[in-house]
């Protein structure tokens, strides 16, 4: 079996370097070096401020970094002293060309193989790690056998990563399977039997899975499909129960108890986000197209156009709720993130939920307490979002404290279920905002205050439940008072 002594990771971004972090944690004998052009980010890498942020991610780092895990942009030598290279890179939506909006861009792959084919010498096992469409490595493999030397030999494995952003640390120390796929040939065996080595100084043995390199890169793309699936089949269920007063929340509770079923992903929502469902399922369509599988690319289309439809009811809802206007209104939104425990915020409902306001007119104040303020801006000022950066900056401002964010807002909208937002002080937050005050829980973390936020004065509006609101008024002045006298309509 061939031994490996040095690890180089070609890109230091959320599944670089956090994989390499607890690889070079649990393997103290290999030296790993994560590599990338960005030299700011190599740099946030080497100082106390890393340039994302994880939940157990800053003690790994520290544990090891500079002994035997560094973090470099000299990516010609750690490619060359590496006995194995992976490549996490960003694998893209195309946004032009043939499968433009679907199909993954392989740009960066490809320079990644090209420039390891340039640069190498003697034996390199080279491992897909970011997500890939099915055949890339055979993509790879075509690429090492054109620029091929005499002195150089190359085994292409598929790996690909199982993390949630979030818990992407306990996912890494305690996975439920890693995933290895390379040739069926003697020395493509021999490669999986390496890499296998790595992994099993702290996963058992039987979590790890051996597959060809096809079956290796499908399940990928499958498995977040179908976690994509569960999200949009539930949040479908969530409209039919703001119309005929069932709760969503007990109807997944009572289907997720069917072992055959189960509880996971049927928590309804704002929709989706982050940067594998999305994608993954459209470079699923668009595999399905290009193989001649209309029915089946239709079929997996409806789990995007679900998630969309998700953000738009949800916005349509908030606009009708405030007498179908924005227009000039200010609305508290808390949270940026796609999901808690993470500054990403690739494909946030966030950043759709603000372009139908913004649309609309609404002054956003927005606040999350990892997202920064370049990353807000640069955000809505996509041109997929906003065609006009002026037109963002007069209508957001980021603050820095939500209470800040709710001081004389027509309402609060709730786009990220982070803990700290069932902690705030609702009632200093009513006193403050306009009234009639509106909520709009779009992650169903308030449920259990709901009915304390009804006696404040608020108008409470939630994802899968029809709630019945109280009219707050006092006989001398029409004014709304939390001590008033309530109608239920």
């Amino acid at each position: 079996m061939v031994q490996i002594k040095k690890i180089c990771c070609i890109g230091a971004g959320y599944v670089g370097g956090p994989t390499c972090s607890v690889i070079a944690q649990m393997c103290p004998e290999i030296t790993v070096t994560v590599v990338d052009v960005n030299e700011q980010r190599i740099k946030a890498w080497n100082s106390e401020s890393l340039p994302i942020f994880e939940p157990g991610l800053q003690e790994v780092v520290e544990s090891c970094r500079n002994v035997n895990l560094f973090f470099s942009m000299d990516i010609d030598r750690a490619i060359q002293e590496a006995d194995l290279v992976f490549i996490s890179v960003n694998t893209p939506t195309k946004t032009f060309g043939i499968g433009k909006g679907r199909a993954a861009d392989l740009k960066y792959i490809e320079a990644c193989a090209r420039r390891i084919a340039d640069v190498s010498d003697g034996c390199k096992i080279v491992v897909e790690k970011s997500t890939v469409p099915v055949r890339a490595a055979e993509s790879i493999r075509r690429i090492f056998n054109a620029n091929t030397k005499a002195s150089l030999n190359f085994q292409v494995l598929s790996n690909p990563e199982f993390l949630a952003e979030g818990t992407a640390i306990s996912d890494l120390k305690n996975p439920d399977r890693v995933l290895i796929g390379g040739d069926e040939t003697p020395e493509g065996q021999k490669a999986i039997e390496a890499l296998r080595s790595i992994y099993e100084h702290w996963v058992p043995k039987t979590k790890i899975i051996t597959t060809n390199t096809w079956s290796s890169e499908l399940s990928k793309l499958a498995a977040n499909a179908f976690l994509a699936q569960r999200i949009s089949s539930i949040n479908s269920i969530s409209a039919l129960c703001e119309v005929t007063g069932a709760d969503v929340e007990e109807v997944a509770h009572a289907i997720g108890t069917d072992q055959r079923i189960g509880s996971n992903f049927l928590k309804a929502s704002v929709g989706f986000g982050g940067s594998c469902f999305q994608k993954d399922v459209l470079n699923l369509v668009y595999l399905c197209e290009a193989l001649n599988l209309p029915e089946v690319a239709r079929y997996w289309q409806q789990v995007i156009e679900i998630n969309d439809y998700q953000r738009r009811r949800f916005s349509s809802r908030i606009i009708g709720c405030l007498f179908n206007t924005v227009t000039d209104k200010k609305i508290a939104l808390l949270g940026f993130a796609f999901k808690k425990n993470t500054g990403d915020t690739r494909e946030s409902s966030s950043i759709y939920i603000s372009k139908y306001l913004m649309d609309e007119g609404a002054h956003l104040y927005i606040y999350d307490p990892k997202v920064k303020r370049e990353q807000i801006f640069q955000d809505l000022s996509h041109p997929a979002i906003s065609d006009d950066p002026e037109r963002v900056s007069r209508l957001v401002t980021v603050s820095m404290d939500p209470y800040d964010a709710c001081e004389n807002a027509h309402a609060i909208v709730i786009c990220t279920e982070w803990d700290m937002f069932k902690e705030l002080d609702y009632e200093r937050i009513y006193k403050a905002m306009l009234k009639p005050a509106f909520i709009f829980d779009g992650r169903r973390i308030l449920d259990s205050l709901y009915d304390q936020l009804q006696h404040m004065g608020f108008q409470v509006e939630t994802i899968g439940k029809k709630i019945n609101q109280r009219i707050h008024f006092t006989a001398n002045s029409g004014s709304q008072s939390p001590s008033s006298k309530r109608v239920k309509i």
